[in-house]
């Protein structure tokens, strides 16, 4: 079995804490991604706003990554370097972003559409944003990851999507990338039972073609296969005697 911790109620405080100022600094960038604006605009103000706030970006230098910020456009799945191409009308923009607060971890993304979208960008966004709800709804205590994980996948294959077995969600909190293992397809009744305190990232990435993915040539963007628009939605959630609190929200 998985080593996985359980978090005090002191820990998930400053959890909630640093999740209510990443839900606020992923807001504020995304208003920004408007047609003209670069990534690497979008990424210094997500530094201007992780210092304002006075928390600390989980992400930059964590094995090296060089910014604050992932933004994947369009074909990028997950953690794009921001660079100065500027965005386009129709463009979709993802943005994953951490907080280290008080010294616990969240983790937490969206993707947004660059002015008008088309009817298949929308439908791929609508889709993986379901997709993370109805996995939330499924992480009850006494549940298994593959109750989520067959969650999220009976939502993205609704919508006809590609859905990404290789990239996974995770537990967060002590570090940025705990046990357990959050795939996006699985069967009901498999894997880690949660618990009260157990703490994850869950975070449905879809494509509107294949499901395969490649590794760009930076060393870290990874880009769909076939050249597909790709979606990544994400919060960190605590498991309660309830159900699933989301922590990344202000």
């Amino acid at each position: 079995m998985p080593n996985i911790s359980l978090k005090t109620a002191d820990d998930i405080e400053r959890l909630r804490q640093g999740g209510a100022v990443l839900d606020q600094v992923l807001k504020a960038v995304a208003a920004a991604a408007q047609p003209g604006a670069t990534p690497r605009q979008l990424s210094q103000l997500a530094a201007d706003e992780t210092k304002r706030h006075g928390v600390e970006a989980a992400f930059k230098g964590h094995q090296g990554f060089p910014d604050p910020i992932c933004i994947s456009v369009n074909d990028a799945v997950v953690h794009g370097i921001p660079n100065d191409i500027p965005l386009m009308d129709g463009d979709i923009v993802g943005l994953d972003y951490g907080v280290r607060y008080k010294g616990r971890i969240t983790d937490g993304a969206i993707t947004v559409a660059v002015g008008r979208p088309e009817a298949a960008a929308k439908r791929l966004l609508e889709g993986t944003q379901r997709a993370l709800a109805a996995g939330i709804a499924a992480a009850q205590p006494g549940a298994q990851v593959g109750d989520i994980s067959a969650a999220i996948e009976q939502v993205l294959r609704q919508h006809k999507l590609g859905i990404i077995t290789e990239l996974v969600g995770h537990g967060v909190g002590y570090e940025l990338w705990e046990e357990p293992q959050v795939p996006n397809q699985g069967k009901a009744g498999r894997g880690p039972e949660l618990q009260p305190g157990m703490v994850i990232a869950i975070e449905p990435m879809a494509t509107l073609g294949s499901a395969d993915i490649v590794l760009d040539g930076d060393g870290w963007t990874i880009r769909t296969a076939d050249g597909s628009l790709s979606a990544q939605f994400e919060h960190t959630v605590v498991i309660t005697e309830q159900g699933a609190q989301i922590l990344t929200q202000s």
